[in-house]
């Protein structure tokens, strides 16, 4: 490019002045959207590939202006979005959003760091620290995984449950490993990893089999009554077949409110054959975990002081913005012996008094995520956060009511929390048929386009899931939403 060519550009994109009006311009977008949210249709018409025939086919060369750029936010992006906080959004467990985690997450931007140690940024380490120890005497869990300033239990924020599943499985495996080879030095550790076994359940999230994957251990799905629960007695039963057979058992993880019918694994008697069969036992409470911030609810994680490590996402139902998935362990030195690497680049002369989170996880850098729960946790307190789960399972029982009183329907599982899993009846007729009536109905639900659900299968019943509890859900919301799944099965 000549020197006539050159674009001078200020240091940070733009000018101060400048990134003052289009910042007033966005939180008033904002503020607009969450307002008229109700009048957009909840999930989008557009078809693949609908992007590329708004868009030119190279990147400008000069500079383009804010308003350019504003303008085009509805015309190119908000006609392809799935509007996760629609008061019309029944399908999948919440995404939350609330004002104070935006603002964190201004605050994250706008002053930037990578803290993958202490010595790279010193408050994003020691704030993750105090806050993962509010949220865990928050939802009560027991001392051994508050770190409390002194470990070796503690709790760090991933991305993704799915990453704090990988992140449980590979220190399991590790800690596997070191004991195997401590009783017969002579083996291989590829051999010792070939014979190693892990369980969950046939309703666990597919990220469970994924981290087998990863990982390169066998990941056993395990057979689960109509209620959709894993019992203890059936781990044991598979632990002790596989001993055997000369393989190693060696993690479990427990479904806390599975994806598919939020129903609860029996995490009293499964970690009762952990702690006898020296088994790592890694909780999964993505969703439902939220909950516990409600004692009243407490009860779904009884037997959680014999866990190993416990996962729930903030992200889904505590009014914190993606990414902020909180994970604890009973001791933190399995997830450092696991993968630590410490090349002298990134060492510090405060590493043997402080926390590198860069151990704990799989990626070397991080965000400064913790300032989302320190702004919720202040200007919404517990109290709010217990306030806003309640409104959600209020909202889940009361159309469990209208359900059951249509007798047309059945209502297939427990409402515990936000979650009530209905099929349409046909008395008389086959498994086959009643799944294809069910089916018919989804589809009719999805073609009219006023809600937003999804299906599941579970032992070869086909039902329909409605999630209540994101952020514009209401009771009228749900009367709404009702209407409209009464209204298609009539036409049926």
């Amino acid at each position: 490019m000549t020197e006539d060519n050159n674009v001078e550009v200020p240091r940070l994109g733009i000018e101060p002045e400048a990134f003052r009006l289009a910042a007033a311009n966005m939180v008033d977008y904002v503020i607009k959207y969450y307002c008229d949210v109700d009048k957009r249709q909840t999930f989008s018409d557009v078809k693949p590939g609908f992007m590329r025939a708004l868009l030119p086919e190279s990147p400008p060369d000069r500079p383009e202006s804010w308003q350019e750029v504003f303008s085009d936010i509805e015309r190119i992006v908000m006609d392809g979005m799935t509007h996760w906080q629609s008061p019309g959004f029944f399908s999948y467990y919440p995404s939350s959003a609330s004002y104070p985690s935006m603002l964190a997450d201004m605050l994250c931007s706008g002053v930037p760091c990578i803290g993958f140690s202490w010595a790279s940024s010193p408050s994003c380490t020691e704030l993750e620290t105090v806050m993962m120890d509010w949220l865990g005497k928050a939802i009560g869990l027991p001392e051994c995984f508050i770190h409390g300033g002194h470990g070796p239990g503690g709790g760090v924020i991933q991305g993704t449950a799915s990453e704090a599943t990988l992140v449980a499985l590979i220190a399991a495996r590790s800690k596997t490993i070191r004991r195997e080879l401590s009783r017969d030095p002579n083996q291989r550790t590829h051999d010792i990893v070939g014979r190693m076994v892990a369980y969950t359940s046939q309703c666990s999230h597919s990220s469970v089999e994924r981290a087998g994957l990863l990982s390169l251990v066998e990941v056993r799905r395990l057979p689960v009554k109509d209620d959709g629960a894993l019992e203890g007695g059936v781990l044991k039963e598979a632990v002790l077949e596989d001993r055997k057979a000369g393989r190693i058992p060696m993690f479990v993880c427990v479904t806390i409110g599975t994806t598919s019918c939020c129903t609860f694994d029996d995490l009293e008697g499964i970690g009762k054959t952990c702690e006898t069969e020296d088994i790592w036992c890694h909780v999964d409470a993505a969703y439902a975990g939220a909950a516990l911030v409600c004692p009243e609810f407490r009860f779904i994680c009884k037997g959680i002081e014999r866990a190993t490590s416990f996962n729930f996402n903030p992200h889904k139902w505590l009014m914190v913005q993606f990414d902020c998935s909180a994970m604890w362990v009973r001791d933190s030195t399995d997830l450092i012996n696991s993968a630590e690497v410490n090349p002298l680049y990134l060492r510090h002369n405060t590493e043997s008094a402080t926390i590198d989170y860069r151990h704990w996880q799989i990626p070397l850098g991080r965000r400064f995520r913790s300032l989302k729960l320190w702004f919720v946790l202040r200007m919404v307190g517990v109290e709010g956060l217990r306030s806003h789960i309640r409104r959600g399972v209020r909202e889940a029982k009361h159309l469990e009511e209208l359900v059951r009183c249509d007798e047309r329907f059945e209502v297939l599982f427990p409402v515990i929390l936000g979650l009530v899993c209905i099929k349409l009846k046909r008395p008389g007729s086959s498994l086959e048929d009643e799944n294809d009536l069910n089916e018919r109905l989804y589809d009719k639900i999805h073609e009219d386009r006023r809600i937003f659900i999804v299906p599941a299968t579970l032992n070869g019943v086909y039902f329909i899931r409605i999630c209540t509890g994101s952020t514009h859900c209401s009771i009228e919301q749900v009367n709404k939403c009702w209407q409209v799944i009464t209204e298609m099965a009539g036409e049926l």
